[in-house]
């Protein structure tokens, strides 16, 4: 550094009047590194900002060679080069930034520009002029890291896992490897959030991604991919090792949760894809693992489940058989059957099920309730379906109610529907459209649909068990099959499941399981009504104990409405 102008007029005797015009300027830069070489980088200059930012002494840099200094050596080649370049053929080095180094070794970034003086002599010098934009650059990297983080749980998020896995392949082509994907999906938080809220949704967000820490140890890179998913990649992992680590992972969600005092279980859905066998391309990865996932909650949730064709291939009949669904609804291709429910005591018909059934355009082959209802369960299609079914059987009843019959018609009504929020709303909107009373739609929910239920759902059914709406809980025994949960739900009709009546009158297991179901819902002040009643000796056990109602081919099968208004007036007479 040119510490007085006698020191800079001193070194600069051989320069003319503009070079030293410009040194004077360059000493007057107090945050801006200056250094001067020679024709072959030996340092000639070096002010303070130099030694600043690189961490060398003036006097420990005078006389060394600039690529010894603070150029790293991956990028010394190419500084050579084009330095001799500049000296052989005029080229000038291009201004850029630039990663150098510092004497400890550490990086740091500066915007680099270049002057040759005493060009056109023997021995011309280079001067470098760089501005340090460490701040710039840490805040760059800063803004990066939030672009590429989860804010919530500070786990990488989507848009990392999908600039990571793009090299992950490219890596693995060059050296063969394999890794996996792990498709991760929380089971009912949803339900977790309805019922305790956001914030402890966010919190159970946090534990999981703390959780998933300990349990991979390393192992693996964890992102959020969005809401309640998250995605896990791990190196060189065949099926077995892919098996060993999903049975990990869901072993790791066996321990509740304690939040805020309070102990909440959740478990773990997982679909596995492998690279190269099922994608060499990361949306493919990202996009088979997904469905394996879903294929894993379809299955009863709480395990995992790998992509294969075969799935691919019956996940697309299903998004078909959705897309020919939604067409139908709009082209009132379903229609409403009726199924009764009879008094066994009086013989006359109590109330009846409302079934709904497809009738597509000849195009379609016909499909069966236990085929097309799960697949608009899984979509927003379902809520569609419930409204129209919804609508037509408030229809129907009124109908007949102006032909002078009376009869109550019961409403499937599906988990999503359960949750939705305005469901009931819109039920009592419907019934007073067409003038009925809360006793002329019943609803009816599986076991496994009240057992998921959050506080608000159950909340609202006893609203409307308050005004008087028949409640049923369908098929009782093939889900949870739990006599206890009976008394925290607003129901007054249990419908005890066909599989339960079959071989009741002749085996005395399945007889005492009848006889204690029917004992404990008239404990609890319900009605019992037996389904899938198809012989007389069946219909006799019924009476034997007391159940109420009884619904089977035995009686009569679902019908269309004009139907069973014949066989109403009939039993009136």
């Amino acid at each position: 550094m040119f510490s007085d102008k006698r020191e800079m007029t001193n070194f600069g005797d051989s320069y003319d009047a503009a070079e030293l015009r410009f040194l004077d300027l360059i000493c007057s830069l107090a945050k801006v590194s200056i250094q001067g070489y020679d024709k072959h980088r030996n340092v000639i200059y070096w002010n303070d900002s130099s030694e600043e930012i690189y961490g060398f002494p003036r006097e420990e840099a005078i006389g060394k060679k600039l690529e010894e200094l603070i150029i790293p050596p991956a990028m010394r080649d190419e500084v050579l080069m084009l330095h001799q370049q500049w000296l052989d053929q005029g080229i000038p080095i291009p201004s850029a930034q630039l990663p150098l180094q510092r004497k400890d070794g550490s990086i740091v970034h500066v915007f680099s520009s270049h002057v040759m003086l005493k060009a056109n002599t023997d021995s011309p010098e280079m001067f470098c002029i760089d501005i340090d934009l460490s701040e710039q650059h840490a805040a760059r990297e800063k803004l990066e890291q939030m672009a590429s983080t989860d804010l919530l749980t500070g786990l990488p998020n989507r848009r990392h896992l999908e600039n990571t896995l793009q090299s992950r392949i490219e890596q693995a082509q060059q050296t063969g490897d394999n890794f996996g994907l792990f498709f991760l999906d929380l089971d009912m938080f949803k339900e977790v959030n309805d019922t305790l809220g956001h914030s402890w949704g966010d919190e159970l967000l946090r534990a999981v991604s703390q959780r998933l820490h300990e349990c991979l140890d390393g192992k693996g890179l964890i992102t959020r991919f969005g809401g309640d998913e998250f995605v896990v990649v791990s190196d060189a992992l065949n099926e077995t090792g892919a098996s060993e680590l999903a049975g990990k992972l869901t072993d790791c969600f066996e321990q509740a949760f304690e939040l805020s005092g309070e102990s909440v279980r959740i478990t773990l859905s997982v679909g596995i894809s492998l690279y190269p066998k099922d994608g060499d391309k990361a949306g493919d990865l990202l996009k088979n693992a997904d469905l394996a996932m879903y294929d894993a909650k379809a299955k009863g949730r709480n395990r995992y489940e790998f992509f294969s064709e075969s799935l691919a291939l019956q996940l697309q009949e299903q998004r078909t058989l959705a897309a020919q669904l939604h067409e139908s609804l709009n082209n009132n291709e379903f229609e409403l059957v009726y199924q009764p429910q009879f008094d066994l005591t009086t013989g006359r018909i109590a109330a009846c099920e409302a079934l709904l059934r497809w009738r597509p355009s000849q195009e379609v082959a016909s499909v069966s309730p236990g085929v097309f209802i799960p697949v608009a369960e899984r979509t927003d299609l379902i809520l569609h379906i419930g409204r129209w079914v919804m609508e037509q059987a408030c229809r129907q009843v009124k109908a007949w109610r102006d032909q002078g019959i009376k009869i109550r018609v019961d409403i499937n009504v599906s988990g999503r529907e359960l949750v939705e929020p305005g469901y009931f709303a819109g039920l009592d909107d419907c019934r007073a459209r067409y003038g009925l009373e809360p006793q002329d739609i019943g609803i009816e929910l599986t076991e496994n649909i009240l057992i998921k239920a959050g506080s608000d759902a159950l909340e609202e059914l006893k609203k409307q068990r308050e005004k008087g709406v028949e409640i049923s809980v369908d098929d009782f025994g093939v889900g949870y099959s739990s006599l206890s949960y009976l008394k925290h739900f607003p129901v007054s009709h249990l419908k005890i499941d066909r599989t339960f009546l079959k071989d009741a009158p002749e085996s005395a297991y399945d007889g005492a399981l009848m006889e204690a179901i029917v004992n404990v819902g008239h404990k609890l002040d319900l009605f019992i009504v037996a389904e899938g009643v198809e012989t007389a000796e069946q219909s006799r056990y019924c009476q034997e104990l007391k159940v109420e109602y009884a619904q089977g081919f035995l009686y009569a099968k679902p019908m269309p409405a004009r139907e069973l208004e014949v066989l109403l007036i009939s039993s009136k007479k």
